[in-house]
């Protein structure tokens, strides 16, 4: 890997660069999909900025598709 320190540069055709991913399962993909984008970005920080009432984190989650386990 290689990088200028804000981003990793890897070989995507290497399996090596990928061997993690063989354990992964279907939501851990998902998040890193999801964690990626920029929309997604945004609209987390928006809803950090502001107060986090229960009805704006609830309307977050149906809009990302977020469910969490506890």
């Amino acid at each position: 890997m290689r990088g200028n320190g804000a981003m990793p540069v890897t070989d995507w055709r290497s399996e090596e660069a990928y061997s993690g991913l063989k354990k992964a399962e279907a939501a851990d993909l998902a998040w890193e999909w999801l964690r990626r984008d920029r929309d997604y970005q945004e609209a987390y920080s928006r809803l950090s900025r502001r107060e986090r009432s229960s009805g704006a984190v609830g309307q977050f989650r149906r809009k990302w598709g977020l469910s969490f386990s506890s």
